[in-house]
C-alpha cells in the first residue's frame, strides 16, 4: 500500500463506512507516534503528522536548546538550532523533523492495523446504534444455535441472545426457525454489542398487536394494560378514542382472524380482550371474564381492595386453573380481587348484622 492509495482508501472508507477522514488520520498518526517510540526508543515527545496532499509522514521530536548537548535524543546545541531557526534562544524548545528512512514500511503495516480496528469500531457502534433505537421494539430472527440454556438467534448483522428466564416454558423452535422477539436492552461490550431478547415480556404481546391491528397503531384503540403468564394465558385491556369504533371488535377482527394471527405468533398462547373502564366495578367484572360475575364491592379504594360475589358455577371459573384467571385480572386492573360465593357472603353479612344487634 502506498502512501497515495492510503488517502485514497480513507477517502473510500469516509464515504463507505461513515468514518471522518480527520479521525483516521489523527487514529493514523497516534498510533505512528507510539510504533516510533517502540521502535526507535524515543524519550522526548513525539508528533506524527500526515502530509494530506502528498500522503507523506513526517516524524517530529521536541529538542531543548543547549550550548554543549550531552542527550542527542532530548537536547541540541545552539548552533545547530539557529541553522534551523535564526531567532532560537538558550533553553527554548525546538520541534524537528527526525523521520527514519524505513519509517514509510512501519508506516504501511501501522496504517493496515488501525484502519482494520476503526472499521470494527464503526461497525460495532453503528450495530449498536441501530439495535438501541429498537429497544422495546420486535425484531425478527432465526433460531441459530443452543448452548445450555442459552438461545442464540441470527438477527442478521448481529447475533442476539434469549436467556432462560426472558424464554417461554415449553417453546423450544429447533436451530432454522424464524420467530419474532422483543428487544430487551442492548449492551455495548468490548466486541460485538449484546442484544438481550425475550419471548415472555409483556412487551411483546403490545407490539405484536400494533402490527396487526391498524386501528391500535394509528392510535384510535389504546392497549391500557397487559397482563401476561408466557405460553398459557394473556389478558389484554383495550379502549377507543372513536365512539364509534369497538376496541374489542378491532382486535379480535373479522371472525377472529386478527387476534389468532397474535395468537399463532405466540404458538397458540390464549389471549383474552376484554373493555377498559374508568369505573373499577365495572373494569374489574370485564377482566374477570369469562365468569359472570354478580356484584363488585369496593372494600377498600385507597388500597385498592375488591370483593367479587360470584354464583356458586361461576366461582371456579372466576378463580381459573390454579387461580390464573383472578390473578392475571388482579394484575390487569391493579386491583386486590376477593373472590366470593355470593350465597355464603350473604349469609355471613347477615350473621354479623345479627351478631350486632
Amino acid at each position: 500500500m502506498t502512501e497515495v492509495r492510503l488517502m485514497d482508501v480513507l477517502h473510500q472508507i469516509e464515504r463507505e463506512k461513515g468514518i471522518p477522514v480527520e479521525a483516521l488520520v489523527g487514529a493514523l498518526e497516534a498510533a505512528l507516534a507510539s510504533a516510533y517510540r517502540k521502535h526507535f526508543g524515543a524519550t522526548s515527545s513525539i508528533r506524527v503528522e500526515l502530509d494530506p496532499r502528498t500522503s507523506d509522514f513526517h516524524v517530529y521530536a521536541q529538542r531543548v536548546v543547549v550550548q554543549e548537548p550531552r542527550s542527542p535524543a532530548t537536547e541540541i546545541g545552539l548552533e545547530e538550532a539557529r541553522r534551523l531557526r535564526p531567532d532560537v534562544q538558550l533553553g527554548d524548545t525546538l520541534e524537528i523533523e527526525v523521520t527514519p528512512e524505513d519509517f514509510g514500511r512501519i508506516a504501511a503495516q501501522t496504517a493496515k492495523q488501525v484502519i482494520l480496528q476503526k472499521i470494527r469500531e464503526a461497525e460495532r457502534d453503528s450495530i449498536y446504534q441501530e439495535f438501541a433505537e429498537q429497544e422495546g421494539q420486535v425484531v425478527s430472527g432465526t433460531i441459530q444455535r443452543f448452548e445450555g440454556r442459552k438461545v442464540y438467534v441470527d438477527l442478521g448483522r448481529v447475533e442476539g441472545l434469549l436467556m432462560e428466564q426472558e424464554q417461554v416454558r415449553g417453546e423450544r423452535d429447533p436451530p432454522g426457525a424464524r420467530m419474532r422477539f422483543y428487544v430487551l436492552k442492548v449492551r455495548k461490550t468490548t466486541r460485538q454489542p449484546e442484544i438481550l431478547l425475550s419471548r415472555s415480556h409483556p412487551g411483546l404481546l403490545r407490539r405484536l398487536l400494533e402490527a396487526e391491528v391498524p386501528e391500535i397503531y394509528e392510535g384510535i384503540v389504546e392497549i391500557k394494560s397487559v397482563a401476561r403468564e408466557a405460553g398459557s394465558r394473556s389478558k389484554v385491556a383495550v379502549a377507543s378514542r372513536d365512539p364509534h369504533v369497538d376496541p374489542v371488535g378491532a382486535c379480535v377482527g373479522h371472525r377472529g382472524s386478527r387476534i389468532q394471527a397474535v395468537m399463532d405468533e405466540l404458538n397458540g398462547e390464549r389471549i383474552d380482550i376484554i373493555r377498559w373502564h374508568e369505573d373499577p366495578e365495572r373494569y374489574i367484572t370485564e377482566a374477570l371474564s369469562p365468569a359472570r360475575v354478580k356484584r363488585v364491592i369496593i372494600e377498600d379504594p385507597h388500597k385498592r381492595i375488591a370483593v367479587v360475589l360470584v354464583s356458586n358455577e361461576q366461582q371456579s371459573l372466576a378463580i381459573g386453573r390454579s387461580g390464573q384467571n383472578v390473578r392475571l385480572a388482579a394484575r390487569l386492573t391493579n386491583w386486590r380481587i376477593d373472590i366470593r360465593n355470593e350465597a355464603e357472603w350473604e349469609a355471613t353479612q347477615r350473621g354479623a348484622a345479627k351478631a350486632s344487634e
